[in-house]
């Protein structure tokens, strides 16, 4: 059995861990983290988890909780996670996912994009399993998961990169306001946002940075990238929305086989008929892809959805998990959406 912690277990990607790892079979969260909370239990914060964790939050070293377990996930604002790391890795076994930004960028980029120096650069495997090799992952001791907004982003315009055929991509996504975490804000206020469309940082966003890495990945050289979020009402899912102009006139068919011929072997991907939606993923690890082209021009609009808390945060690093210990990625995750 893994033995599983989590640093920062009372926000929402920590509850939503918990509630993936409470039905995996071969995993258990034996620790988890809160300085706010310690001393409570933790079915008391994370409701949903009564009956299925008798854990209490605790405030414990590193030490204590790198003995304690296989495996770290790091649930903590960005530019905490590298205070964590290094004592972490230092003599001991246990591998760690982290759900922050501080790992996903180069150190240089990471400082220009945030601001803040980089304590620990070091280079680390960025766990977006569908682009990324399955081997490396599974020899990482570190694993950075990618950003919500990156991974929807990503996977949308991923097959078209891999073929060259990306000159510009724009990207409009669509998110549930639990991707701002759990602290009350005026954007997340009701009266605010209910029957309503916030965008924000609409061209300064700081997961661009992630989705021109990964594109330029698979076609190098490719910078040329624009992204606009918004906050919608809605508590989980991002819809992403790609126009991508290529640099050939492509048929519907010549899409869908690209597509089809990309995703093939990748689970948690589905390619689908039409529009994707985010009720179909809601609360599981899947992506739903749809597209048309646009028989006017060189443009192919793509669609992605997914869960922000699930693919988009917290199932994706119980899929780094499972690769990394050897287990099918599928392991614990494999459910449909709460339609």
């Amino acid at each position: 059995m893994i033995r599983a912690g989590i640093i920062g277990a009372s926000g929402y990607t920590g509850g939503e861990l918990m509630r993936l790892l409470a039905r995996h079979p071969e995993a258990e969260v034996v620790a988890a983290t809160s300085r706010k909370l310690a001393g409570t239990r933790v079915a008391s914060e994370h409701r949903f988890l009564e009956g299925f964790s008798d854990l209490m939050f605790e405030d414990i070293s590193n030490e204590e909780i790198k003995n304690m377990c296989d495996v770290i996930f790091l649930a903590v604002p960005h530019g905490t996670a590298m205070n964590y790391v290094p004592e972490l890795l230092e003599d001991s076994k246990c591998r760690i996912i982290d759900l922050s930004a501080d790992y996903r960028l180069d150190t240089k980029v990471f400082e220009e994009v945030y601001g803040l120096e980089h304590k620990d650069p070091r280079k680390v495997v960025f766990g977006l399993p569908e682009l990324h090799s399955h081997e490396e992952i599974r020899n990482s001791r570190l694993v950075a998961n990618p950003g919500c907004f990156p991974t929807g982003a990503s996977l949308s315009a991923a097959p078209l990169a891999a073929k060259g055929l990306l000159k510009t991509v724009i990207f409009d996504s669509k998110s549930g306001v639990s991707g701002a975490g759990n602290s009350p804000s005026a954007t997340s206020h009701f009266p605010n946002l209910t029957e309503n469309i916030i965008p924000y940082k609409m061209t300064t966003h700081r997961h661009h940075a992630e989705m021109v890495q990964e594109l330029s990945a698979l076609q190098p050289g490719f910078t040329d990238v624009s992204f606009t979020p918004h906050v919608i009402p809605a508590t989980r899912g991002i819809l992403t929305t790609a126009h991508i102009f290529t640099t050939e006139k492509l048929s519907q068919e010549d899409v869908a086989a690209i597509y089809k011929e990309f995703y093939k072997d990748k689970k948690f991907v589905r390619v689908i008929n039409g529009v994707p939606s985010l009720l179909s993923v809601r609360g599981s690890n899947f992506c739903h892809i749809g597209f048309e082209a646009d028989k006017k021009s060189n443009r192919v609009v793509v669609m992605s959805a997914i869960d922000n808390l699930v693919k988009g945060a917290s199932g994706q690093a119980v899929q780094n998990m499972n690769i990394m210990f050897g287990l099918d990625e599928t392991t614990g995750l494999l459910e449909p959406g709460v339609f």
